[in-house]
């Protein structure tokens, strides 16, 4: 059984599941944080499949006063 683990598939897998982890944290934090997060942030962040990313924002997801705030510093 340990030969799933070291598969190919299953570890895209478990990557697909990190990304969407992370995807859903930042949301919520958002979401707890009581700012509105606007449907193109909402899939902006969903749509990201960059785990670094992913972590940067969550970390600006603390201190952000608006959702369109994640995304300042991205060059984008």
């Amino acid at each position: 059984m340990n030969y799933f683990f070291k598969n190919p598939v299953a570890q895209k897998l478990r990557e697909e599941t990190r990304v969407e982890d992370w995807s859903e944290v930042i949301l919520s934090i958002l979401k707890w944080r009581d700012i509105e997060v606007p449907d193109p942030v909402r899939l902006r962040v969903r749509a990201c499949s960059d785990l670094d990313q992913l972590k940067a924002w969550s970390e600006r997801a603390i201190h952000v006063t608006e959702a369109t705030d994640l995304f300042d510093d991205d060059g984008v």
